[in-house]
């Protein structure tokens, strides 16, 4: 799971093949087959992990105790760090755009990740005072949208450090708290 995370995470799904997983971790394709009847499968299962395993990061944060501030710093530090590791994107986001060409299975999982990550920004939102839970979901949403969209800019240019730019611009426009 952990190689094809990554390679999802640096080519894409269609990037993904059960051929090229198998010898990257040196068995046949057929025992991939055995746990995943099709690469919709296992793409599927992949997103499933990749949101729980973000979902019980974040919740981690606020059952810390962190101030809404820090927590929206490790948020977009866990983002900018997936760049720093050879330029990989948020397995996600990188599926999303390939939204269209996506089994069901995978599109919908692919969906909760965001709907997992708006819900939590909008809770650390109403934390900080700053917006009421009406506007606290469409700020969300924006801040996600911005999130992505900064590492995706990073990818594209092969420098985190344009993501770390952007995110400093987000937080001294006050988009991000």
């Amino acid at each position: 799971m952990m190689a094809a995370r990554l390679t999802v995470q640096d080519r894409g799904y269609s990037g993904l093949s059960f051929r090229e997983l198998a010898k990257d971790v040196g068995i046949k394709s057929a025992s991939i087959h055995y746990y995943f009847a099709s690469k919709g499968e296992l793409g599927g299962a992949l997103a499933n992990r990749y949101t729980s395993d973000f979902a019980e990061y974040l919740d981690s944060l606020l059952t810390d105790g962190l101030d809404p501030q820090t927590c929206l710093a490790r948020y977009t530090d866990v983002f900018g760090n997936t760049l720093r590791n050879d330029n990989r994107m948020c397995l996600a986001g990188i599926m999303a755009a390939e939204h269209k060409e996506l089994p069901e299975e995978v599109r919908s999982e692919v969906v909760k990740f965001g709907e997992m990550n708006e819900d939590w920004i909008a809770r650390v939102l109403a934390k900080t005072g700053i917006v009421d839970t009406e506007d606290a979901a469409r700020r969300a949403r924006a801040i996600f949208a911005a999130i992505e969209g900064a590492q995706l800019v990073g990818r594209s240019r092969g420098d985190a450090s344009v993501y770390d730019d952007i995110v400093a611009s987000y937080r001294e426009s006050r988009l991000i708290p």
